[in-house]
């Protein structure tokens, strides 16, 4: 089994690309340290670096355990912050997977409530796509995940939050669209689409959005919208998207709302029968109210 002192000297190796420079933030010395990366190589039986004169270059190994050491380290820094609490201080760590949505304020209103009231609790949070917190969630990374429905799978809590976000359209400001106040959902059917990468690959359903997949000139994905939005200011299509979540202001961008609404509820989801540390526990509790 290999130490956890070993993957975190890996870990600053990998970061560093230097065994001097590796040595000198792990405050060892350069051959101790040289000692420790070939003995792991041997233990695992693989060749995690490619030693040149001045730097080194990662094997296709060493970056999958690069990935997996980062995972492991911090799945037992939670689990150990999870028992430095007493009853008379809440402490520990909370981490939350969040999508991309305005209902973040929500959640960070809580949080603010939380931490006057909890302040040696720590708060993490790892934005990104759907299929990204639900991997760190099934992997023990986060806590929770704040989701736009309806991804249902039966392996998930879900606490509906009572609160939606509303989709619509980024445009160019200098389209002729543009002059339209709103946008009628059959227009779409006519016009180069930027859309998400969950709703094009399938795990969203198309039906939800009043069409399907086949009648969409779909020209674009992305899975976070700010570099889409560069996209559409160079008129390379118009990005369906939530509301509120683009500054269009000083840019060639402009939003229109899309009818009849489309709109999605949103949710914290956990995974079931998941053990809660006393500080996410108490946080869940506070959402709840």
């Amino acid at each position: 089994m290999i130490e956890t002192r070993l993957l975190q000297y890996f870990l600053t190796v990998a970061q560093e690309l230097n065994i001097t420079k590796a040595a000198e933030s792990l405050f060892i010395t350069q051959p101790t340290l040289s000692k420790q990366m070939m003995e792991l190589e041997q233990q695992l039986g693989k060749q995690l670096f490619i030693r040149g004169k001045r730097k080194l270059t990662l094997t296709e190994e060493g970056e999958y355990l690069r990935d997996r050491a980062k995972e492991i380290l911090e799945l037992l820094n939670n689990t150990e912050a999870a028992f430095h609490t007493d009853e008379q201080t809440l402490r520990g760590h909370i981490a939350i997977g969040c999508g991309e949505t305005v209902a973040m304020n929500q959640i960070a209103k809580t949080l603010a409530k939380f931490h006057n009231r909890y302040p040696d609790v720590r708060f993490h949070t790892h934005s990104g796509d759907a299929d990204m917190i639900l991997e760190r969630l099934d992997k023990g990374l986060v806590d929770m995940g704040l989701l736009l429905g309806p991804i249902r799978q039966e392996k998930y809590d879900y606490m509906n939050l009572h609160t939606k976000d509303v989709y619509g359209l980024l445009m160019p400001i200098d389209c002729d669209l543009a002059r339209q106040e709103t946008v009628n959902i059959d227009q779409l059917k006519s016009l180069p689409m930027i859309i998400a990468e969950q709703t094009f690959s399938g795990h969203q359903d198309l039906e939800w959005f009043g069409t399907d997949h086949s009648v969409l000139n779909v020209v674009a994905t992305y899975n976070l919208i700010y570099n889409a939005t560069f996209l559409v200011e160079h008129g390379i299509g118009y990005a369906l998207c939530l509301d509120r979540l683009v500054n269009t202001q000083g840019r060639n961008l402009t939003f229109r709302p899309i009818i009849p609404e489309l709109s999605i509820d949103l949710y914290i989801v956990t995974k079931k029968y998941q053990r809660f540390s006393p500080a996410v526990k108490a946080f869940l509790e506070e959402l709840k109210h």
